[in-house]
């Protein structure tokens, strides 16, 4: 504290301009840390839910256990997993995906499964009434028609994500959970308001743009709402 009030910034004020000003580029840097671990673990997730979700809706036997398995995996606590994995990828970038991977795959899963549950039974009569081989029919028709009920899985998953990964800096990953840690540890209010503000904005903005994703991936759906 006494190093900051040297340096002119105040500690009782909520967010000193001064103090932002001078740290622009540290603030840039946690903010590009936060979104690129948030981003790799959402495309991590994708990468292992897809497959679990149409496995699951394919073989409905196998729904509960992979639903239940996600589901544990969801109410591990961070600190916990953390100190799991510790000994065997220790302090690195792995320690903080792995955990965080494993939080998407709930929401993921059941939103894939539940797009694919909804593709009207006489769209998947029609093709293969038309020759489609199952995995054509996956792809051209059954992924298509899940789309807003899987990107309103992304978006859940995203913004879960960018609220989680501040605390990936207990084990010094960065992010904005960076500036927070520090601001606690010298009781400086400003690196903990910019970080919490721009965690805030972040999801806001993320969750805006994959619902804009959304309509323009899923063009029938504007345009049925319209002849409604």
């Amino acid at each position: 504290m006494t190093a900051l009030l040297a340096a002119g910034y105040s500690g009782n004020a909520w967010i000193d301009w001064s103090w932002v000003s001078d740290h622009t580029t540290e603030i840039s840097t946690r903010l590009r840390e936060h979104v690129v671990l948030a981003l790799l673990a959402l495309l991590y997730g994708l990468l292992i839910a897809l497959p679990l979700g149409i496995l699951a809706s394919r073989k409905r036997r196998l729904l509960a256990p992979i639903l239940g398995i996600t589901g544990a995996l969801y109410t591990i606590p961070s600190l916990a997993a953390f100190a799991f994995l510790l000994p065997f990828t220790g302090l690195s970038r792995d320690t903080a995906l792995i955990p965080l991977t494993a939080y998407s795959l709930l929401i993921l899963v059941r939103n894939i499964v539940t797009g694919l549950d909804g593709v009207p039974p006489e769209v998947v009569d029609a093709a293969r009434g038309m020759g489609y081989s199952a995995p054509r029919q996956l792809v051209q028709i059954e992924l298509p028609l899940a789309v807003p009920a899987i990107i309103a899985g992304i978006r859940i998953a995203a913004v879960t994500l960018i609220g989680l990964v501040p605390v990936a800096a207990l084990i010094g990953q960065g992010g904005l959970g960076a500036m927070m840690l520090d601001g606690f540890q010298r009781a400086f209010r400003t690196p903990i308001t910019v970080a919490g503000v721009l965690v805030i904005a972040l999801a806001i903005v993320t969750d805006a743009v994959l619902l804009l994703l959304q309509r323009l991936l899923t063009p029938w759906a504007r345009r049925s709402r319209v002849a409604a």
